[in-house]
């Protein structure tokens, strides 16, 4: 998990090509530019959609995880908790394709706002869209970013 600053995105190259293809793209420019549809950048190997969401104060919403895929959460507008949780202290709910849907408890937390942005690598579990205390309307940018290939 790396949580930081847009401006230091350029301090996480070198992990792996496409990530640091994403993490080239972590600029206001390029942000105001993506569409609630995905866009795809190297076809099912990176791509990036907008979620135009409501934040929510159900803990009991699932967490998830991957074990392909690596996420990059950017907020353009609100604020979120993401909860975070290792697969190993969750109770897998639901699968399917590479999203494990599962039931637990955060064993931590992260805030996230405008200019900052998390990179959740698979197996690391997450719960994205907490309230920080009541529920807000937010656009979270999703980077989905092949790591392993089958």
């Amino acid at each position: 998990m790396i949580c930081a600053k847009l401006s230091e995105a350029g301090n996480y190259l070198g992990i792996h090509p496409r990530l640091d293809q994403a993490l080239g793209l972590l600029t206001e420019a390029y942000l105001q530019t993506v569409p609630t549809q995905r866009r795809e950048l190297d076809g099912d190997r990176l791509f990036v959609t907008r979620f135009d969401v409501q934040t929510s104060t159900d803990e009991g919403r699932l967490f998830e995880y991957h074990r392909r895929y690596a996420d990059i959460f950017v907020l353009t507008a609100g604020a979120e908790r993401v909860d975070i949780a290792s697969p190993e202290v969750l109770t897998v709910r639901e699968q399917h394709d590479d999203y494990w849907g599962c039931a637990g408890s955060a064993q931590q937390q992260v805030t996230l706002t405008p200019g900052s942005f998390l990179v959740l690598l698979p197996g690391e579990g997450h719960r994205p869209g907490m309230a920080l205390s009541e529920p807000e309307n937010i656009k979270r940018i999703v980077f989905k970013i092949l790591l392993t290939e089958v």
